[in-house]
């Protein structure tokens, strides 16, 4: 199977790490915090991440035999609507990472298979693929605006919550409409 060269890395882009400072001997380790711009696209179809909000990286990077172990929480702001009232969410997420990036030529590129663990390029990591499964695993595919949404009214959808208790939405089919006067009388 051919393995497929990936596009060179930006070392400016904030979702770009650099190792050069990192020495490669087990052990050795170094935080980062930044903020950066979130890719497009992060998220499904009712709710994400929108295109351009910061995020807040804070990530710790340690050098392993085979490459770098990147850990920490990536805080995401997140937007959407609720699947039951269509109400706006808004959101703040603490995102768990963790994730191995093998050295160029280490022996994870024999044991391993291509899309199993991250690659480095030379000194340079590249977080967006982490950061969108860690951040899209997470999201809900039905979101909702608090636990016990009770939903929208199917026949005037009006939320329920906004409704009377006694609300109904009576249909009496006109072939029937004469027994309904019946009860009326008995009442």
């Amino acid at each position: 199977m051919p393995k497929h060269t990936p596009a060179p890395l930006d070392p400016r882009s904030p979702l770009v790490l650099d190792t050069r400072d990192l020495p490669r001997r087990p052990g050795a380790l170094r935080t980062v915090r930044r903020v950066a711009a979130a890719p497009a696209d992060l998220g499904v179809e009712l709710i994400g991440v929108p295109a351009g909000a910061d995020l807040d990286l804070d990530l710790r990077l340690e050098s392993v035999s085979e490459g770098v172990l990147v850990s920490g929480t990536i805080s995401v702001p997140i937007k959407g609507e609720c699947s039951r009232c269509l109400r706006e969410i808004n959101d703040v997420a603490a995102v768990p990472v963790q994730e191995l990036y093998a050295y160029e030529n280490s022996t994870t590129d024999m044991t391993a298979d291509e899309d199993e663990v991250g690659r480095m390029q030379g000194d340079l990591i590249d977080l967006e693929p982490v950061l969108r499964d860690a951040v899209v695993l997470t999201l809900p595919t039905n979101p909702l605006c608090r636990e016990d949404c009770p939903g929208l009214c199917p026949d005037c959808g009006v939320g329920w919550a906004e409704l009377p208790a006694d609300h109904s939405h009576q249909q009496v089919d006109p072939r029937w409409a004469a027994l309904s006067q019946l009860t009326r009388k008995e009442e």
